[in-house]
């Protein structure tokens, strides 16, 4: 019973987290409550999510929505940032990462609705040197504890003048990255549990490619539509979280 509820979650996660981010408002929860540690929940997130993210932008670079070397210049931030976030999550309380999340978040949902960019040809797209200390924050996030993390970098990617599946295929190999490193530090620690992870993370592979292919099929209005939704939602539960 308890296999495929992780099944289920992960499945429900990853399906949101990939289309908007913010899957780990659901999947963390949720997994608290079937009664497991919350640094073994951590892990298992981030387990996952190597698996998830990467099969999803596998997909997307083979459908050509962008190139490898689109994505290279990522490496570095995202590996040392979810290297550093990793090694950092046991100094910061779940409050205070809850509370910068908010901060970030908001930050982010104001910033695309006041801004709008104008999206680039693919071609013609580049991703500005101006975004990358933003872009390693993001991946520290990510290692301590990272719901949001995805959302933050969507919106980062977005506002940047990427096209929607372009910012989803580079928010998704990022995420590969950071949640690789940060999964290091937490295995090293003793804090990963096999009998949770392997079937929380079929749950999230099955999530992913689900996504993809609906997000194609969505148009690109309503996806904004989602990730604003989500980040409404997200927010809300947060301020919860803190408040009670």
């Amino acid at each position: 019973m308890t296999e495929a509820l992780l099944i289920l979650i992960g499945f429900s996660a990853s399906f949101i987290g990939t289309l908007a981010g913010s899957g780990g408002m659901i999947g963390m929860p949720a997994m608290l409550l079937l009664g497991f540690p919350i640094h073994s929940v951590i892990a298992t997130a981030k387990f996952s999510n190597i698996f998830a993210s990467f099969s999803s932008f596998f997909v997307l670079i083979k459908q050509k929505e962008l190139t490898f070397y689109d994505v290279s210049a990522l490496i570095p931030f995202a590996l040392l940032g979810g290297l550093i976030g990793g090694l950092l999550a046991n100094s910061l309380t779940e409050n205070t990462m809850n509370i910068i999340a908010v901060l970030l978040l908001v930050s982010a949902f104001f910033l695309s609705i006041l801004k709008k960019p104008q999206v680039k040809e693919s071609h013609s797209w580049s991703l500005p040197k101006k975004t990358y200390p933003g872009l390693f924050g993001i991946s520290v996030y990510d290692g301590m504890f990272g719901p949001g993390q995805a959302t933050l970098l969507m919106y980062t990617f977005l506002n940047s003048g990427a096209a929607y599946l372009k910012s989803l295929a580079l928010t998704r190999f990022q995420t590969f990255i950071s949640c690789l490193a940060a999964f290091i530090t937490y295995l090293a620690a003793g804090n990963f549990m096999w009998e949770m992870a392997v079937f929380y993370a079929l749950g999230s592979l099955g999530g992913a490619q689900t996504a993809i292919f609906a997000a194609r099929r969505i148009s690109t209005a309503y996806l904004h539509l989602i990730l604003h939704s989500v980040t409404i939602l997200l927010i809300i539960q947060l301020i919860y979280r803190l408040l009670f």
